[in-house]
């Protein structure tokens, strides 16, 4: 969420002369999207944030998809997906494209190196678990239901406290509200289902002047490196911009009711570069006296549709678990299963809470993927007499 935030020590202008006590000058960084012309934040180290004792790489992490096959519906159970390592060593991809990758994590350790995704920014859904992000723009903490927004170029690492679970997202593009609920200056609009003081920015800054041997592992070309720098990465003494991690919570976002069923867009809680996220939360149903609850059945021409279900109970499926994924693909309706729109009917609310990524171009089954998939979703909603 880019709106103007500082923290630290700063200079009365930027580009000018900005010295420690010693005399010495401290460095500026400026840290930008698109070639200057996109949002940016200017930092301020303690050493030169260029200088690099080693670099080697680790290897690929370029995702291995299968073939899909027919098209059909796919469900996914991830209840007992793996747990251990640190959140990024624990992540795994499960579908992705071009624009957009969704993965899973379920660290058990916290990071003892400090990472940056040079080539995505990232959404870490906590679903599970609680901990602090540590990043040169100052600490966050988390806990379950907070989107973790972190924008490419920024070094973070994760603190968890015990076990988590993460939905993560990562973006060939920035991540933002929708522009429909922004005015021309980007402020969040009446209309909009949340607003600024629902968003959580890094508020403690903790300034390492430490010198020593300090791990960076950076994701770029989709590759791994590794850097080793001769002073700790999280050196600023201040920094003022736009760009920097972010937290929202699902639990903030107030949802859109109406007479009658509202369709998806309503949901929507962020935008990405061919690809939106919605939140599904505990809402009234509509309350035109003849009103369906239940979803229509629609066709995605030209969409595919993710669900992750986080927990409560769908109330258009049956046979979905909590921690269950679905991909609703493009080119074939899908809809509510047998008997729930009949079982919609006269129900006031719905306890349910979801995370959906619909994309405009088709997604990838990872290979890492098939081992959670079940065989017979497509066919759930044969029902004798239906």
């Amino acid at each position: 969420m880019s709106f103007y935030h500082h923290l630290g020590q700063l200079p009365h202008k930027r580009h000018t002369q900005f010295k420690k006590p010693d005399g010495s000058l401290y460095r500026e960084e400026v840290m930008g999207l698109e070639g200057f012309s996109g949002i940016q934040s200017i930092l301020y180290h303690c050493h030169l944030p260029t200088r690099v004792k080693s670099v080697d790489l680790l290897g690929s992490a370029q995702t291995q998809y299968a073939d899909f096959g027919a098209l059909r519906h796919r469900l996914f159970r991830t209840k007992d997906f793996p747990a251990g390592g640190d959140a990024v060593a624990a992540r795994r991809t499960l579908l992705g494209n071009a624009d957009v990758t969704l993965s899973l994590s379920r660290p058990t350790q916290s990071m003892s190196y400090t990472y940056r995704n040079g080539q995505a920014y990232e959404v870490w859904f906590a679903h599970e678990g609680s901990g602090k992000l540590r990043s040169q723009f100052g600490n966050l903490d988390f806990g379950p239901g907070d989107y973790i927004v972190i924008p490419y170029g920024a070094t973070w690492a994760m603190e968890v406290s015990g076990e988590c679970r993460f939905l993560v997202i990562e973006s060939a593009s920035e991540i933002a509200p929708p522009k429909r609920y922004r005015n021309q200056v980007g402020q969040l609009l009446e209309h909009a289902p949340y607003s600024e003081r629902d968003i959580r920015v890094p508020t403690e800054l903790e300034t390492h002047d430490e010198a020593g041997d300090f791990e960076v592992r950076v994701k770029i070309r989709n590759q791994i490196s590794r850097h080793i720098l001769a002073h700790h990465p999280f050196d600023v003494i201040g920094w003022d911009g736009y760009l920097y991690p972010w937290i929202f919570n699902i639990a903030d976002y107030e949802p859109i009711t109406g007479r009658i069923h509202q369709p998806p867009p309503v949901h929507q809680t962020f935008e990405g570069h061919n690809f939106v996220v919605c939140s599904f939360v505990p809402r009234l149903f509509d309350y035109h006296p003849q009103a369906i609850p239940a979803p229509y059945n629609h066709s995605n021409v030209n969409s595919d549709e993710v669900i992750y279900y986080a927990d409560g109970n769908f109330m258009s499926r049956r046979g979905v678990d909590k921690y269950d994924w679905t991909l609703h693909p493009g080119g074939m309706p899908h809809g509510p299963q047998p008997g729930m729109t009949e079982a919609s009917i006269g129900k006031e609310r719905t306890e349910e809470l979801a995370v959906m990524v619909d994309t405009f171009h088709p997604l990838q089954v990872a290979l890492e993927a098939l081992e959670f998939e079940t065989d017979d979703y497509v066919f759930s909603w044969m029902l004798s007499g239906q």
